[in-house]
């Protein structure tokens, strides 16, 4: 079972959630994927002890000059303006090629072959008897989801994956959730929440992933994020009450349960009812 933990925007508590869940289910078959590579944080509250590192690349085009005539065709057919034509020359903007290979693929002259970019790392560390997989984007590179999709893909088929998700509900976010099976998305009673919770209950409906909503920082009055889960059909499986004393233990980089014992029920209350709405869907399906 593969679990993405989302929200639509910064600070609701996805990392709380994610690092949470998997301490609680810290078995031989864990696997938790730090997919925010922009601004991986989830090693910070695990001790945990690093494996192994391997770098990641993606595709870009390079020009072979003696074959090419200039023609401008895969400027043409580029359509992220990854190419530009000189008269003698042909630039490529890395930071702006998507890696589709179709210049290279229709280069009338065959000039243009694919060269590996390096775009980040993935780090693989234990803890307990579970991985950590973290994914991170190097210095300078804009585009995030190709290193998202592989660090998601080291995870393989261990029998529970949690996939802490970059915030926002843009490009990195929909490769973060995309082909799991099933998304919590954290959110907050605030306006800012409500609003942003509907923008990633959008995302994903668009990406075809069933979602439920897990409450942080309640304080009882959520009237409208129930409207707006009924809405969505995604039902609420969990609230996390407002709590000072949770707060202070999580900024200090300790595990909350240790002064909200009550999470602990509540990590296994959300995965029962993850559990419960896959074998559903699969019922279903």
């Amino acid at each position: 079972m593969k679990i993405a933990i989302a929200s639509g925007k910064g600070g609701t508590g996805k990392t709380l959630v994610a690092t949470g869940i998997a301490q609680s289910f810290a078995g031989a078959q864990t696997v938790l994927v730090d997919a925010d590579v922009e601004e991986p944080n989830a090693g910070l509250f695990i001790p945990h002890t690093r494996t192994g590192t391997r770098e990641v690349s993606r595709y870009v085009p390079r020009i072979e000059p003696e074959l090419c005539n200039y023609c401008a065709y895969c400027a043409e057919i580029c359509q992220f303006n990854a190419l530009v034509v000189l008269p003698e020359q042909v630039m490529v903007f890395d930071e702006l090629c998507h890696s589709c290979g179709a210049c290279e693929f229709l280069c009338p002259q065959h000039a243009i072959y694919e060269a590996e970019h390096p775009i980040g790392i993935i780090e693989e560390a234990r803890f307990n008897e579970a991985v950590l997989l973290t994914g991170r984007l190097a210095v300078g590179e804009a585009q995030s989801p190709p290193l998202i999709k592989a660090v998601k893909e080291q995870a393989g088929d261990a029998e529970l994956v949690l996939v802490d998700c970059p915030p926002g509900t843009t490009c990195p976010m929909v490769e973060a959730i995309s082909d799991c099976d099933h998304c919590i998305l954290v959110t907050e009673p605030t306006p800012f929440g409500l609003h942003d919770l509907a923008l990633s209950l959008q995302a994903c409906d668009m990406v075809n992933v069933p979602c439920s909503i897990l409450i942080n920082r309640d304080r009882g009055d959520s009237l409208n994020v129930a409207e707006l889960a009924a809405q969505y059909q995604a039902p609420i499986i969990g609230r996390i009450p407002y709590n000072e004393d949770l707060a202070r233990a999580y900024a200090r980089g300790e595990n909350p349960t240790t002064v909200f014992p009550e999470l602990e029920t509540i990590w296994q209350d959300v995965i029962a009812a993850c559990k419960e709405a896959v074998s559903c869907k699969k019922s279903w399906s």
